[in-house]
């Protein structure tokens, strides 16, 4: 028997099946385009992407039928939202997080009291969550808002279109600013406040929950065996950490993608004010009695792809030529030691503690000395000094990491994630399998089908370590003295910007 894992996110899908022996059997992706009807606005045609999934679906159930499918979980973006009806038809696209859309309702939601709001929901209000474009559907597109029967994030959406409930889990809930966190349900006080009919929304349970069972013909149709069970997932951010290992109190998952994210695991919600100090959110983890906050930069690994882009046309060609990697002969070039630049990673909007919409990056110490390799580890050095400064401000409110679990793309850098342990001062695990969305995915399949009895069981069964890189005490301590001057970097921007 195997597992499915599904895995959407804003410009493709990631379809795995994984063998209760740890093997990957099979996997398959595909791309889709997002579409802008005008400027600011940002959609996804609902109907093009679910024949994505399905086509993924059928490539890895045609090499998995030696070993047959008897569960799946879907991993998902937050905030994008579908209106479905109730035979299962999509109705129309869903609105991503970073469409313009729902400014009003954003005003609404900011005149509350920011406490009492975030007390309940874990959040601040920001246009990137769903429930504002929600309602912009609501005031601008009345007759869908009407025709819809349940408005649906995709992991629910898969799930409801494969034959299961229409049932949403608490992390995806959250990214509609309509949970009450506490209370694990929707909030009548902020859907009245809103206006927003409680009918629109879908079921909630926790992640893990068998929500039914693929429906027969489509069964036949996808290549899947009768009777594959259909587990509730949750937010892709949750999802990695549950496949990177991520699922105690201490730990952390640090996604290197095109953006970065550190989203740390903790048992009890911090007090309200610290967190809006931090700026920090608080959301379900796809493991039952604990919570995630995201760390994020949009900059991220876009960094190091700017600089290839711009400063490296030649080598990549070169690379390409000969099947090397163009980013392991860049890096390739880094000194050993830390270097003297001081580079501020605003180069796209940041996300807490700053949410700086309006970015403008700084690379400071520059000389005719400087080498291609220093400029290049002065830009890893200074994308890491912008989230050693939100560890603090985490650290504060009572999130402590003792260990990071790597993931994405740049987890297969040996030499980035030696720069992260040396200035973060803690060790960085590598699992084997770095792209752990989809894997999260099915290892919530095989939690919530009863393969495995926990979390915890699951994950020492599944997820392997590959190496751990440990922070060298020296180097540490001269990050130290260098994160010292990093942090008089954004008050002199700032500076600049007037």
């Amino acid at each position: 028997m195997s597992l499915l894992g599904i895995d959407i996110g804003t410009t493709g899908c990631k379809v795995i099946a994984l063998s209760a022996e740890r093997a990957i059997l099979a996997s398959a992706h595909r791309e889709y385009d997002v579409i802008r009807p005008q400027p600011g606005w940002a959609e996804l045609d609902s109907q093009a992407v679910w024949v994505c999934i399905q086509d993924a679906i059928r490539e890895v159930a045609r090499q998995t039928a030696h070993d047959p499918i008897t569960a799946l979980s879907v991993s998902s973006m937050g905030e994008a939202m579908t209106p479905v009806s109730q035979d299962r038809q999509i109705l129309g696209n869903c609105l991503l997080g970073f469409d313009s859309r729902g400014t009003e309702a954003l005003a609404r939601l900011s005149a509350l009291d920011p406490v009492d709001f975030f007390e309940r929901s874990g959040n601040l209000p920001s246009l990137v969550y769903g429930g504002p474009k929600l309602l912009w559907l609501r005031d601008n597109r009345p007759a869908l808002f009407e025709q819809t029967y349940k408005f649906l994030g995709w992991a629910d959406l898969v799930a409801f279109l494969l034959g299961g409930e229409a049932v949403e889990d608490f992390s995806l809930a959250n990214r509609t600013l309509f949970l009450d966190l506490q209370r694990a349900a929707w909030s009548r006080e902020t859907l009245d406040y809103l206006g927003v009919p409680l009918d629109k929304l879908p079921g909630l349970a926790q992640a893990g929950t068998v929500v039914g069972t693929v429906a027969q013909p489509l069964a036949k149709a996808l290549g899947l065996p009768a009777d594959v069970q259909i587990v509730l997932g949750a937010h892709d951010q949750c999802m990695s950490a549950l496949g990177a290992g991520a699922i105690r109190p201490g730990t952390a998952s640090y996604g290197l993608g095109t953006y970065i994210c550190i989203a740390p695991i903790y048992g009890t919600i911090p007090p309200a004010a610290q967190m809006i100090k931090a700026r920090l959110n608080v959301e379900h983890h796809a493991v039952p009695g604990l919570y995630v906050s995201f760390l994020y930069n949009l900059t991220g690994g876009a960094l190091l792809k700017w600089f290839r882009d711009t400063f490296a046309r030649l080598e990549r060609a070169q690379a390409q030529a000969s099947g090397a990697d163009v980013y392991d002969l860049l890096l390739a070039e880094m000194p050993p030691e830390p270097t003297s630049l001081m580079v501020l990673p605003h180069f796209a909007p940041t996300g807490p503690p700053y949410f700086d919409d309006h970015p403008g990056g700084l690379i400071a110490g520059l000389t005719l000395e400087t080498t291609r390799g220093e400029f290049i580890k002065g830009l890893l050095e200074g994308v890491t000094y912008y989230f050693r400064a939100g560890l603090g401000l985490m650290a504060e409110a009572g999130i402590v990491i003792q260990e990071y679990r790597v993931t994405g793309g740049g987890a297969r850098s040996d030499a980035w994630l030696q720069i992260k342990a040396d200035i973060l001062g803690k060790p960085l695990v590598r699992p084997k399998i770095s792209e752990a969305s989809a894997l999260g995915a099915a290892i919530l399949a095989g939690i919530g089908s009863g393969i495995y009895e926990s979390a915890a069981q699951a994950v020492e069964a599944l997820v392997q370590v590959d190496r751990v890189f440990e922070p060298d005490t020296r180097r540490h301590r001269l990050y130290d003295e260098r994160f010292a001057r990093y942090s008089l970097l954004y008050p002199f921007s700032q500076s600049l910007r007037k």
